[in-house]
């Protein structure tokens, strides 16, 4: 393009004038949720939840799956980060570096979705949900490490759901060091040098999953009276008539007073109900960019990322896994508790993002 074409344009598109530059801010949660909102007990009373009730989680800790070449995905898991803690002939289960024994178990067989795991309060919990409908029996986990017992059930749609007590705390592994950043007043970092190693991203331990479902609402009302699964966030649309539709929800582990990640958990409508991604916590902005260059050398398809998610405010990554799921890294997410007020936004592409790049529309289909 000519300079006077070029300048031109720019005058034509309104930028001859001083543009405001980008900033970030870690605004307080009130200054920060939507003007829609309201607190979650206030949420959970109009939704006649009773908490009593609830089967009480207290941690997100495993996914589980069904591969039909555990040495192709053994490879896989391995380049995003993380190890195996064991494995027989037809089984693995594979660690990262915090105290979870593993925080992905596959099995053999044709491509399966076995539901995510967790961490229930007490071996009573378990024996409050193996009286549901569709809850199989408590089983002991004695081949996995760390042992426990395991119960799965099954929501409305057939999604599995797992919960597990009594494994014994792994050690935990060695934490990347806390890296000093200078800035252009302040400058810790006086005659450091920052140097890093290429390799994968290694996996701190797993944050959430996601499901599409075709039936929201009693999708939703299934986990949040039967779990204490907390509403964060939903994202609505306005059906023909205007009225908000609520189509998408952040939820997570209600503890109290306790913090617990802005999501364990995402549920949005969709047209074919299927599982969506699941997500792995890494160290910080520089092993995740690395983790992602690593992945691509080694010739896997990404999907979306790096950037950094609104709700969450997460910076991650996605990708294929090699026998088709979805998998994503995260770093630096939000954290909440009962205090948090419940928020509602906008469903649309701006609603996922604020940076990185444009979200594939299929993404959440």
């Amino acid at each position: 393009m000519a300079f006077d074409d070029m300048k031109e344009k720019i005058t034509s598109q309104g930028h001859s004038r001083e543009t405001s530059p980008n900033r970030g801010t870690s605004l307080p949660q009130d200054a920060a949720i939507s003007p829609q909102r309201c607190s979650l007990r206030e949420w959970q009373a109009r939704n006649n939840i009773d908490r009593a009730a609830q089967i009480k989680l207290v941690k997100i800790a495993h996914m589980r799956y069904q591969h039909p070449d555990l040495s192709l995905i053994t490879q896989f898991l391995r380049d995003f980060g993380m190890s195996v803690a064991k494995k027989t002939d037809t089984q693995r289960w594979y660690k990262g570096y915090g105290s979870d024994q593993y925080v992905y178990y596959a099995q053999q067989g044709e491509k399966k979705f076995l539901g995510g795991t967790f961490e229930v309060e007490s071996y009573a919990e378990l024996e409050k949900a193996s009286k549901l409908p569709t809850a199989g029996e408590i089983e002991e986990m004695k081949d996995a490490p760390g042992g426990g017992y395991l119960l799965t059930l099954t929501d409305p749609e057939g999604f599995p759901i797992n919960l597990m007590y009594g494994q014994t705390p792994a050690p935990t592994g060695q934490i990347p060091e806390v890296l000093q950043t200078n800035y252009e007043v302040e400058k810790p970092r006086v005659a450091k040098f920052q140097r890093f190693k290429p390799g994968p991203a290694a996996v701190h331990k797993l944050g959430h999953y996601g499901l599409c479902v075709q039936n929201f609402v009693p999708e939703l009302e299934w986990y949040t009276r039967t779990f204490n699964f907390a509403p964060t966030d939903f994202l609505y649309v306005e059906d023909e008539t205007g009225k908000q539709v609520d189509v998408a929800v952040f939820a997570h582990i209600d503890l109290g007073p306790g913090y617990s990640d802005h999501h364990a958990f995402f549920m949005s409508t969709n047209k074919t109900a299927h599982v969506h991604h699941c997500s792995f916590e890494v160290h910080d902005f520089d092993t995740q960019n690395l983790g992602h260059e690593w992945l691509a050398s080694k010739g896997y398809k990404s999907v979306w990322g790096v950037g950094r998610h609104i709700l969450g405010s997460q910076l991650f990554d996605y990708w294929w896994d090699t026998t088709g799921n979805m998998i994503e890294h995260y770093a630096d997410g939000d954290l909440v508790n009962e205090a948090t007020p419940v928020g509602w936004g906008a469903a649309g592409d701006e609603s996922l993002a604020v940076w990185g790049p444009d979200v594939p529309k299929w993404f959440l289909e």
